[in-house]
């Protein structure tokens, strides 16, 4: 018994080492089509902004790339860069925290989350953009006003994903894990959080951006650093350099975002691959 799982764990890994080379020969193709592709469109843009198009309205990479330099010497790129982040961040946790709580307990009791479901749907539509000036009377121009506009942007995501993932279950397994006396604890950190683990990390992904969008918006409104005041205050002064190089900073600061939530539930979700 012993020599046979052996063995099966000896063909495993033979398996997955002989897996292991067309994947990553795979992925450094697609990384390659991805950076010619990306360089494409930069010389394109160089190109349109040095012979077509007049550079005050649409700047170039090249002004773009000066521009970024300069702002990393003089410490301005990381000091709006931590203040973004950090409004977003911190938005994007306690939304995720108090959004997968709720949706957990409106699927423990169902008959409340009837009632209080089309609220929350309307106000999941609701344009919480529309919310930054009240944000901002209650809480300042400080960072606790972009935070709870981060915060609104991301938690009913979590709330409403969490509850169609636990809809989305077969109720008989957890019937009969109740039938044989399982503990609701134990159903939860068994079979409810494993289960949701998919639906989760899609709401993260859905949700990186929002935050972004939440903490720049609450920047336009009232602040004095970020990325969305520099773009703001770039955007005052008829500096579309300045415009696109804050654009270029949401950009990568999206793309590493998401990036690092797709490893990270990548290795969670292992398991159902």
């Amino acid at each position: 018994m012993t020599n046979l799982i052996l063995q099966t764990a000896k063909r495993k890994k033979r398996l997955a080492s002989h897996l292991a080379g067309p994947l990553s020969r795979a992925s450094s193709r697609v990384f390659i089509q991805q950076f010619a592709f990306i360089c494409v469109l930069l010389l394109l843009w160089e190109a349109a902004g040095t012979w077509l198009i007049d550079p005050f309205w649409s700047s170039r990479p090249s002004d773009i790339c000066r521009r970024l330099w300069q702002m990393a010497g003089n410490g301005d790129l990381l000091r709006h860069v931590d203040a973004t982040v950090s409004e977003a961040g911190l938005g994007l946790i306690l939304g995720a925290v108090v959004g997968i709580s709720l949706g957990l307990a409106m699927s423990r009791f169902t008959r409340t989350a009837r009632v209080v479901e089309p609220l929350f749907m309307g106000l999941y539509s609701l344009p919480r953009v529309a919310l930054a000036p009240l944000f901002v009377l209650w809480f300042g121009i400080g960072l606790s006003a972009k935070v709870m506009m981060a915060f609104s942007m991301v938690l009913f995501v979590f709330m409403l994903n969490v509850l169609e993932g636990i809809r989305s279950l077969e109720s008989d397994h957890i019937d009969l894990l109740r039938t044989m006396r399982a503990s609701r604890a134990y159903i939860l950190r068994r079979v409810l959080l494993p289960a949701i683990v998919p639906w989760i990390a899609a709401a993260m992904r859905i949700a990186v951006g929002l935050a972004m969008v939440g903490a720049v918006v609450g920047e336009l409104i009232g602040s004095n650093r970020g990325v969305g005041w520099y773009i703001e205050n770039a955007a005052g002064q008829l500096d579309s350099t300045g415009v696109f190089t804050g654009i270029i900073i949401l950009l990568i600061l999206a793309m590493v975002a998401n990036l690092i939530v797709t490893r990270i539930f990548h290795r969670l979700t292992e398991w159902r691959q």
